[in-house]
């Protein structure tokens, strides 16, 4: 995948970027210090006002940097990006400040924002931080309010996903433990 496609996801419609319960990716930036790390703890809180929650531990860069600027973005990884996501989950900036340039972790920003994304990802939810500190403090849990929204059209569109008919470099990863991910599966309806 060369450049993004992104178009914008309504946000009374923006949990639906994170209700298929995918790994993420969490960037954030605070004056020159960006850091992306994965995550598996992410889960769509409120539809309106559209409203996130993320796990981040203590120990990492990317929470510190969530914390001074008070802002960060989540995205949905595909196949393409196994290898990367699996690094970010497993190297701490801390302890390599060249994380992002390792993990060959290409970054860009949408206009009007100044939080990194991730290129090449299926969606981004750039989310401004409602500041709850006894449930960051004691749970490592953040709420995000959802301030823009975007997805790629490939896989996104009509407000809904369309993993059925795309290439498996296309699906989303869901993390289970030790290196391991599952695709996104196939579509099933239920009949009544």
């Amino acid at each position: 995948m060369s450049e993004n496609k992104m178009l914008p996801v309504d946000l009374p419609k923006a949990y639906r970027l994170l209700n298929h319960g995918p790994t993420v990716l969490v960037s954030a930036q605070h004056e020159q210090d960006t850091d992306v790390m994965a995550a598996a703890w992410a889960c769509a809180l409120e539809l309106t006002p559209a409203k996130v929650t993320i796990v981040l531990d203590k120990s990492t860069k990317t929470r510190q940097l969530v914390e001074q600027s008070g802002y960060f973005a989540l995205q949905v990884p595909c196949y393409a990006q196994i290898d990367m996501v699996h690094q970010l989950g497993t190297i701490s900036k801390f302890d390599n400040p060249n994380k992002l340039e390792d993990c060959h972790t290409q970054i860009f920003y949408q206009a009007g924002f100044d939080v990194p994304l991730v290129k090449d990802s299926l969606a981004w939810l750039i989310c401004k931080v409602i500041p709850e500190p006894y449930i960051q403090q004691t749970h490592d849990l953040f709420i995000g309010s959802v301030i823009a929204a975007w997805a790629d059209p490939r896989v996104f569109k009509d407000g809904h996903w369309h993993f059925q008919n795309v290439e498996k470099e296309l699906k989303s990863l869901h993390y289970i433990a030790g290196g391991t991910f599952y695709l996104i599966g196939d579509e099933v309806k239920a009949s009544i």
